[in-house]
C-alpha cells in the first residue's frame, strides 16, 4: 500500500468542499483524491500510479475534467478562510519544465517560456502573515515579476502591508498598494535617487516568509518540476499543494 497523505480528521472537511463543488460522491472518491495527491507528491507519470488508487486512466480523466472546470482553484478559495492580512508577502519562483511538458496540442505556449534555466514556468505567489498561500498566478519563466504584480495585488485588497523585494520597485505598484489602503514595503534599486530612508527594515526582514512557503510547496515534485502540458493542469497541481497547506487550519 502506498503512503497516503490525507488524515482521517481532514478528509471529511475536504469531502464536504468537493461535494459543494458538485463532485459526485462515488465510493472511490477518497482514493481518487489520494491518487492525485500521490502524483503531486512524487511526480510520477499518471500511468505509473499504484493500482491501490484504482485505474490510473479514471483518475487522470477526473483530474483533467476538474482542472478544466477549475475545481481545485475553487477548493483553494473555499479553504482560504480568515487569512492574516496584516502582512502580505509576494514573490516569484521558477519551476523547471520537464521535456514531457512540451508539445501541447493547443499549440499555445501554455505558460512555458525560455529563461536562464531553459524551459521554465514561474509561480507568482502571495502569502499571508502566517506564511500560508492566498493567491497565485502561473506564467512562463521569462515573465518579469513586476508585470504580474498588479493582478496579484488586486487579489489581496485587504492587505495592510505588502512586502516585496527590489524586483517590484515600481511607482505604479506602490500607487496601487496605497490606493487599496495598504503600505508598500519595497526597497528601491541602488540607482534610485529617492533611496530607502522610509523603508520599514524591521518588517522587510520577514520577507523570508514567502521563500519558506515556496520551499514547502516544492516538497512536492510535480510542483517543483512541471510535468503537465496544459497550464490549467499545472495550476491545479499548485492549487492542490496550496490547499493541502490550508487543510489543517
Amino acid at each position: 500500500m502506498p503512503r497516503l497523505m490525507l488524515r482521517d480528521e481532514h478528509w471529511p472537511k475536504l469531502r464536504q468542499i468537493l461535494l459543494h463543488e458538485a463532485i459526485y460522491n462515488k465510493r472511490d472518491l477518497r482514493m481518487t483524491v489520494e491518487g492525485m495527491l500521490y502524483r503531486m507528491r512524487v511526480g510520477c507519470p499518471w500511468r505509473d500510479l499504484p493500482s491501490a488508487f484504482g485505474s490510473w486512466g479514471k483518475i487522470y480523466k477526473r483530474f483533467n475534467a476538474w482542472s478544466a472546470s477549475g475545481k481545485w482553484l475553487k477548493v483553494l478559495r473555499i479553504l482560504v478562510t480568515d487569512p492574516d492580512m496584516e502582512w502580505v508577502f509576494i514573490d516569484g519562483s521558477y519551476a523547471k519544465a520537464h521535456q514531457h511538458s512540451a508539445g501541447a496540442a493547443s499549440g499555445k505556449d501554455e505558460a512555458i517560456g525560455k529563461s536562464r534555466a531553459g524551459n521554465t514556468s514561474k509561480i507568482h505567489l502571495a502569502v499571508d502573515a502566517c506564511g500560508l498561500p492566498i493567491a497565485f498566478e502561473i506564467t512562463g519563466g521569462q515573465i518579469n515579476d513586476c508585470t504580474q504584480a498588479s493582478s496579484l495585488i488586486a487579489k489581496v485588497p485587504d492587505a495592510e502591508s505588502i512586502i516585496a523585494d527590489r524586483g517590484y520597485d515600481s511607482e505604479a505598484i506602490r500607487e496601487q498598494i496605497v490606493q487599496q489602503g495598504g503600505q508598500a514595503v519595497i526597497p528601491r534599486k541602488r540607482t534610485s535617487v529617492k533611496g530607502n530612508a522610509n523603508l520599514d527594515r524591521g518588517l522587510y526582514r520577514n520577507r523570508h516568509m514567502v521563500e519558506n512557503t515556496f520551499a514547502r510547496l516544492k516538497h512536492y515534485r510535480a510542483v517543483a518540476s512541471r510535468f503537465d502540458k496544459l497550464k490549467r493542469n499545472y495550476e491545479s497541481v499548485v492549487a492542490m499543494a496550496c490547499a493541502f497547506l490550508w487543510l489543517p487550519m
